[in-house]
């Protein structure tokens, strides 16, 4: 018995065996990038350890005013995400306008295009309408609000998908009581379809919030190179100044940020959860 058990122990594990590749690229792409990026946080050019990075980034100004304008457009293009994804998202979901779901893959391909080729295209056509209508481009004129217009293009895809999951989720039966028992639209939206799209949100908000927070690309084309944000910062100290180190500081500080906003939502989903199984 103890030798078919050793046989057995043996045998090759073709399933387990399936793991590896994804086991090697975690390593390669993940956990050895991010390992270099907290040891150049923590020291100089010459490879020793140097704790004064932390402190000579947060005690100048302009490092500040960079991560504050980003938590502002980042916070701003989830706003109108998700106020332009919410009544979209609600008509794909609602059968009498989306029989065949042929709408959805209307919002769902300009996803397919290159983001830079979509973006410069997108700066273009802004600033031909502009100066066509009112005489300005507005990427050289409001950098920042052509920003978050690019932003909120190349986005807002993220915010309509998990929304139009969720709403697909929703149990019809609810809103049609509601409404029979004398709610108006106005009581049924909020007390009934609202609550019920509550995680649908919070995912939208997450999928919207996070790549903003970084994409210098975007800030880069729409915002006339006028716009930094900690993303362009970054791309600023790689390419130009040469500055590793202060790169990946800064580098932490978003992957910081972003972990906050998981953590957030997972809190919110789980008391979802826990509410519907109180429910139950």
């Amino acid at each position: 018995m103890e030798e078919v058990a050793r046989r057995q122990r043996s045998r090759f594990n073709f399933r387990a065996s399936l793991s590896i590749p994804f086991f090697v690229f975690m390593v390669f792409f993940v956990v050895v990038p991010l390992f270099l990026i907290v040891y150049f946080s923590l020291t100089d050019d010459q490879g020793h350890f140097y704790f004064d990075n932390w402190r000579l980034i947060f005690t100048a100004g302009d490092k500040w005013k960079t991560i504050g304008l980003t938590f502002e457009i980042a916070i701003l293009t989830t706003i109108i995400c998700i106020l332009i994804a919410y009544p979209i998202a609600f008509i794909l979901s609602n059968k009498k306008f989306n029989k065949n779901k042929i709408l959805v893959y209307f919002f769902v391909l300009p996803m397919w295009v290159n983001f830079v080729v979509r973006t410069m295209a997108l700066r273009d056509m802004v600033n031909e309408m502009f100066e066509n209508l009112f005489n300005f481009q507005l990427t050289a004129k409001y950098p920042v609000a052509g920003t978050v217009v690019g932003m909120v293009y190349d986005y807002l895809p993220f915010a309509i998908l998990p929304l139009y999951n969720q709403m697909l989720k929703m149990d019809k039966n609810q809103i049609e009581a509601a409404a029979d028992l004398g709610a108006n639209p106005f009581i049924v939206f909020f007390k009934v379809i609202l609550p019920m799209t509550v995680p649908g949100i919070i995912s939208a908000a997450t999928m919207t919030f996070m790549p903003t927070m970084s994409s210098y690309v975007v800030a880069e084309q729409m915002g006339n190179g006028k716009v930094s944000i900690i993303g362009t910062l970054i791309e600023s100290y790689v390419n130009t100044i040469h500055d590793k180190n202060a790169a990946s500081i800064l580098s932490l500080v978003m992957l910081f940020i972003i972990g906050i906003s998981l953590v957030v939502e997972k809190f919110f989903t789980k008391k979802d959860e826990d509410r519907k199984v109180g429910i139950w």
